[in-house]
């Protein structure tokens, strides 16, 4: 008979539970992470997200010429929706550039992204080639979340070629996180 070498035996043993804790062990921590609610920090969106999303596809926003602003989802035009507050000034002046300078950092998807304002965009402020003035008939705005009652500025809403609204910034936003979440929606197709 073959002699058993107890030593050869006991380190293959220990190789195969090392492997076995490997395996497991990092199942269990990705399970600990995933049901804490941790993401890493690429996966996260930087605006609330809205969930369900809201339908506005039913809104029938005009443009200040008159003519109406449809959502065309088959042209794959996203919207950053700017709803200020009436009687705002100097705070509307400075969402009016971020999101002129988002919008320009979109450089050749710049003619993907519309940027919509509820209102007379305000005077002085550089203009985005795909701004679109929006009559504030009360048809778009009645479909936006409210804000908190305590929240005073500019927020400004992310709407997707369908119509939905998914992403809110409140005011005060970093105009920064609205370009990367906007980046991350381009990429889809």
């Amino acid at each position: 008979m073959n002699e058993i070498d107890t030593a050869k035996r006991n380190r293959n043993r220990t190789f195969l539970v090392l492997i076995a804790v490997m395996f497991f062990g990092s199942m269990a921590v990705a399970g600990l992470l995933r049901f804490s609610g941790w993401q890493p920090e690429g996966m996260k969106n930087h605006g609330e997200l809205l969930q369900p999303a809201l339908d506005a596809r039913d809104a029938r926003p005009r443009a200040a010429d008159g003519s109406a602003y449809a959502w065309q989802p088959e042209a794959r035009t996203w919207r950053m929706v700017a709803v200020p507050p009436p009687g705002c000034e100097a705070a509307c002046a400075d969402v009016a550039g971020q999101l002129e300078l988002v919008w320009a950092l979109f450089n050749k998807d710049s003619e993907r992204v519309h940027v919509l304002w509820l209102g007379e965009w305000p005077e002085g402020s550089e203009r985005p080639g795909t701004l679109v003035e929006i009559v504030d008939d009360g048809g778009l705005r009645d479909r936006l979340p409210a804000l908190p009652a305590d929240a005073a500025g500019v927020p400004v809403y992310v709407i997707d070629p369908n119509g939905f609204v998914v992403l809110r910034y409140a005011p005060g936003f970093d105009p920064a996180g609205l370009r990367k979440d906007l980046v991350k929606l381009l990429k889809l197709r």
